[in-house]
This record gives structure tokens, sequence and C-alpha cells, in this order.
């Protein structure tokens, strides 16, 4: 079992950055495929940036370019570092692992955290 905690969402003016954090406790998890995904208002939940196991990184076209994902093995942490942020990257931002390969299906995610806020004002 692994769990998942969020950190570091907060109000940011646009262009302004913010760095996300996903702590996982129970178990390394090193060796899984972690994503970090986004949910607006009033939309479903969609697919930003992952890493897998060997750190290779995978973004949605929306988010090139401006986030960068990162994982600290030591601290068992992912990290999503947000630049350029735009009023339209407001949502709940997600972390989730699996323990297989990168995918951008939610629903193949076996482990999810709480979220945390994002808000870019304009």
């Amino acid at each position: 079992q692994v769990q998942l905690v969020e950190s570091g969402g907060g109000l940011v003016q646009a262009g302004g950055s913010l760095r996300l954090s996903c702590a996982a406790s129970g178990r390394t998890f090193s060796s899984y495929t972690v994503g970090w995904f986004r949910q607006a208002p009033g939309k479903e939940r969609e697919f930003a940036a992952a890493i897998s196991s060997t750190t290779a990184t995978y973004y949605a076209d929306s988010v090139k370019g401006r986030f960068t994902i990162s994982r600290d093995i030591a601290k068992n942490t992912v990290y999503l570092q947000m630049n350029t942020l735009e009023p339209e990257d407001t949502a709940v931002y997600y972390c989730a692992a699996r323990a297989g390969g990168f995918v951008r299906t939610t629903s193949r995610y076996d482990y999810w955290g709480q979220g945390t806020q994002v808000t870019v004002s304009s």
C-alpha cells in the first residue's frame, strides 16, 4: 500500500511559479510511475505530467516547456515545478502512482493523494 500526500499549492499571479510535492509513505515508490493530474471546476480530471521508474518524463502538450517533473528517491518524493503559470492552470492537482509503466489514463493509477489547490490569478 502507498499513501500519497501533496503539498505546495496556493494562489499565484499569472506568470508566477509554484512547486508541488508528492510525498509517499508506506512503501518506497522508486519502482512506480508517478503522475500529476489536475481537475478544474466542471471539467474532467486530466493528465499533466508523469515520471517513470527509469526517470523518463512525459508531459501534456498544455504544460510542456513550462512544467518539470522530478523525483528524489532518497526522500520518496516527486516534485512538479510549474513556471509561467496561466489562469488556465487553475485546478486541484493530484499525484497518483501505479506499479506499471507510463499511461495517461486516470483509471490505470492505483494510488491517489487528496489533492492540492492551485489558483492562478490574471
